[in-house]
């Protein structure tokens, strides 16, 4: 006779039905959805809510649920007809400055999410989506490099009155051609002693004495290294925009990044928040022209002429002060002053040498 005590069939009852409760929520499917998120410093506030409510009321287009989370706004519909037409409608009433991204929300009741019963989160294979295969120019990086480098060591040899003939930025390194052995051996010395990392190699391949110096193997391999690093990270917060669960963000091989986006509904959309370029450099704004000249396509030698978010234009030096990689550390604040919003940043010891140099100078 198998017969078991009273305690081991309620124990099997209570795990039966734990187990049933928490696998509900996968029988209620999903609802077409679009996420609206800031771009940068936009906010997603009641105002942006009501906006998106009254857009879309006039327009007849009916909505499930209106859900106000964390930085975004969750718009439910019936059906993915429904959707497409509300993004239209979403997408131009807000304008540049909102994220709408197409999603698909899990329907779980709130009764079962009170307790955190949450659906099983299928992948690629079951429940479709985007996956992006993206190589970071490594080449990219190291040129930056050196342009970087060749700013730092003309204002080095500058200050420490090194005269030079030549000093350019090339594919294999810096190079400077100096006028006498003297000011080559100088110029070495220096170098050795404010950018250790450096290797150079002597030359006179023009009759005059002159080298070529540039990042060492190791400070290379680390410059790449980094620059694959501050992809991922930055792939991650623009993940956070599109609204995907449980993505997939991962090194390749040396220079790529495989991407998976379970359940994303437009690929166009994600392919432009994802393969947008985003560099970060100090630049001094270039006060000594004219910047309506060069508007009307007079730009001066040493600067060059961009394009503000809201259409206007400012004339920037050439000349890169600091750039990302230097920075290593960041966080929001307000100002003790004025109480406006600020950013801290706190630049590693080469970066702060050139902002500390350009702002004696000015």
């Amino acid at each position: 006779m198998n017969r078991y005590p009273l305690w081991k069939h309620i124990l099997l009852i209570t795990v039966i039905v734990v187990g049933f409760i928490y696998a509900l929520p996968n029988l209620y499917g999903e609802d077409p959805a679009l996420q609206i998120s800031g771009v940068r410093q936009a906010e997603v506030d009641d105002t942006v809510s009501a906006t998106v409510a009254r857009v879309l009321g006039d327009a007849g287009i009916g909505i499930k649920l209106l859900e106000r989370g964390e930085g975004k706004i969750l718009v439910r519909f019936q059906d993915t007809e429904t959707q497409l037409k509300a993004a239209d409608y979403v997408k131009a009433a807000l304008g540049n400055d909102y994220v709408v991204a197409f999603n698909l929300a899990p329907a779980t009741p709130a009764w079962l999410t009170s307790f955190n019963a949450l659906p099983m989160y299928l992948g690629l294979d079951l429940r479709g989506g985007v996956h992006f295969l993206m190589e970071v120019d490594m080449q990219a990086a190291g040129k930056q490099a050196i342009e970087r480098y060749t700013t730092e060591i003309r204002t080095l040899l500058r200050e420490e009155k090194i005269r030079y003939a030549l000093l350019r930025a090339e594919q294999a390194g810096v190079r400077v051609v100096f006028r006498s052995e003297e000011d080559r051996a100088s110029a070495e010395s220096l170098l050795r002693k404010n950018f250790p990392t450096l290797v150079t190699e002597s030359a006179e391949t023009t009759g005059k004495p002159e080298f070529t110096t540039r990042p060492s193997e190791q400070e290379t391999r680390e410059t790449q290294q980094f620059a694959l690093q501050q992809n991922i990270l930055t792939l991650r917060n623009r993940v956070n925009e599109l609204g995907v669960a449980e993505p997939v963000i991962q090194q390749q091989g040396a220079s790529r990044i495989v991407v998976q986006l379970p359940g994303v509904q437009d690929p166009g959309q994600a392919k432009r928040i994802l393969g947008a370029t985003a560099t970060l450099e100090y630049r001094a704004v270039d006060i000594e022209h004219d910047l309506e000249r060069a508007i009307a396509g007079k730009v001066p030698a040493g600067s060059r002429l961009y394009r503000e978010r809201k259409g206007g234009h400012v004339l920037l030096k050439k000349s890169v002060i600091a750039t990302g990689d230097q920075i290593v550390n960041a966080r929001s604040g307000f100002d003790s002053m004025s109480g406006s919003p600020m950013v801290s940043v706190t630049l590693d010891a080469k970066g702060a040498r050139s902002m500390l140099r350009f702002t004696k100078e000015k």
